[in-house]
């Protein structure tokens, strides 16, 4: 079953639309073109993956065409993907993403790895997720967790919406709450885990296209990309029980340094890599009382 353009007249394979799709990406510069024009060639078609090689050929109705062009459209404009799909599968959730919150990056997955390797030992651990967004980190401790009991801030009232549709939509229950960081936030809680707007504020003209879509809110962290940081770790030394854990993500251009910063205050704190082998996440543990 074949395919017509019909500006051109001419026949075209599904294969190839799916080529053509890739290269409008590519001139765009768009980073993964073929990885995103066939994700929304699924998307669009309603195809699984298998279904996608054995229907290469296949005929596709011109109403399908057009709705695959016009995400092509989109994403050439650089639209996030994430946007585009509507739901995103992330640390074994689905979360829907859209304006209202930072996009889940793959990376944060490892963060929520490692957070979850830290709860391991603690039967019915008390979780804090700093600046949910969509909920992501928390969702996902709460679906490997069950028995955990979490909660999650966030400064923002429509991403703490995005948030509650997420939990709703994977059926885990979740104490959300709004608060500047853990102010008003009593504890007390085993780990403390966050990915805060961390990037430098001379950033700002160098990120990529897609990054623009984010909120400002959940993005930059002031001159040197740890204001949020510092904050957050001064105010977990009052709500953490003893022993317990702060997991960050941050700049791996300056994880290192604010991990040197919290060990000078009383934390014993190291970094570790994400699978780019960055130093990315800050892991801390507060003693003092």
């Amino acid at each position: 079953m074949v395919l017509t353009d019909h500006s051109t007249g001419v026949i075209v394979l599904l294969r190839d639309l799916l080529r053509r799709g890739a290269a409008r990406l590519d001139a765009a510069g768009v980073p993964s073109p073929e990885v995103d024009a066939r994700a929304l060639l699924l998307h669009a078609l309603g195809l699984s993956p298998v279904s996608l090689l054995t229907r290469a050929a296949s005929e596709v109705a011109p109403a399908d065409e057009a709705r695959f062009e016009a995400l092509i459209a989109r994403r050439a404009a650089r639209v996030p993907l994430q946007y585009l799909l509507g739901e995103v599968e992330w640390g074994g959730v689905r979360l829907r993403c859209d304006a209202r919150a930072l996009v889940p990056r793959p990376e944060t997955e490892w963060l929520l790895h490692l957070t979850l390797e830290a709860l391991s030992s603690l039967p019915a651990p008390r979780v804090l997720d700093v600046g949910t967004g969509t909920g992501a980190l928390a969702l996902g401790v709460k679906a490997a967790r069950s028995g955990a009991q979490v909660s999650a801030t966030d400064l923002s009232p429509e991403a703490l919406t995005l948030a509650c549709e997420n939990a709703a939509l994977n059926g885990l229950e979740v104490t959300w709450v709004q608060a500047d960081l853990l102010t008003g936030v009593p504890g007390p809680f085993d780990l403390i885990v966050s990915n805060p707007p961390y990037l430098p504020d001379a950033d700002r003209e160098d990120v990529q296209p897609e990054v623009t879509h984010d909120p400002e809110l959940a993005l930059y962290g002031g001159p040197d990309g740890l204001d949020l940081a510092r904050r957050l770790a001064a105010q977990a030394t009052g709500v953490l029980v003893p022993g317990g854990r702060l997991l960050l993500e941050l700049d791996p251009r300056n994880a290192p340094a604010f991990a040197a910063e919290l060990r000078a205050q009383g934390w014993t704190a190291d970094t570790a890599a994400d699978l780019t082998g960055r130093e990315r996440f800050v892991v801390a543990q507060w003693a003092r009382r």
